[in-house]
């Protein structure tokens, strides 16, 4: 994730904004969603911060990856646990998955009109079958039923993706996948790095599958 300050905002800044430093990785699998990220924040080549959550979960059944601008990301992520308890509350159901990227995807919106600041996520979960979303950093939603990848790393994640995905993976197929996706990231991409966080979200509800971190010395 990178926190981005830039006094103009031209057309040169627009498209640098979309470059996010980070890798985020959803895979639609039989009978879940698996949800993965690396651990490396930066703010420009400085390392900010090497144990960052970027995936995390929202409900007991529905997770979110962050890449973009720290500050938005940390604020939307309250807004929408917030949003989705509330929703409980008044309305004695759990909001869907879908309901939670379109909620989410309205204040992206709003958000890249009115700043500097871009944010991209990942939504999935699951509530009659595993579901996984993508919300844009300009705000638009795209419902996918097999593999996102997002962040400066995502080329070399999706490469592995493109790869090595089929249809009806396991829960274990799936976080090999997620591994193998985030790792092949790590080994070129220099804004991702320091680790891996992988969430698993099944009819059951959602648990940490893996949480590793990677010491890197000189």
């Amino acid at each position: 994730m990178d926190s981005i300050f830039t006094p103009e905002f031209g057309t040169k800044d627009k498209q640098e904004l979309v470059k996010t430093g980070t890798t985020t990785v959803g895979i639609i699998c039989k009978d879940c969603v698996v949800m993965a990220a690396d651990k490396r924040a930066t703010a420009g080549h400085l390392i900010a911060n090497k144990k960052t959550e970027k995936v995390r979960p929202v409900t007991d059944h529905i997770v979110v990856t962050t890449a973009g601008g720290v500050a938005d990301l940390q604020l939307l992520y309250k807004y929408l646990h917030a949003e989705l308890k509330l929703k409980l509350i008044r309305g004695g159901r759990h909001a869907t998955v879908k309901e939670a990227a379109n909620l989410l995807s309205s204040w992206v919106y709003n958000i890249v009109r009115r700043s500097y600041s871009v944010v991209h996520f990942l939504v999935g979960g699951y509530d009659t079958k595993p579901q996984l979303f993508d919300v844009y950093p300009d705000g638009s939603t795209m419902d996918v039923d097999d593999y996102l990848a997002s962040g400066s790393g995502s080329v070399f994640a999706l490469g592995v993706l493109e790869n090595k995905y089929k249809n009806g993976l396991s829960k274990e197929e799936g976080v090999q996948l997620a591994l193998e996706a985030i790792n092949a990231a790590l080994a070129r991409d220099s804004a991702s790095g320091n680790g891996v966080d992988v969430f698993v979200t099944d009819a059951k509800g959602t648990e940490q599958a893996v949480s590793k971190e990677i010491l890197t010395t000189v």
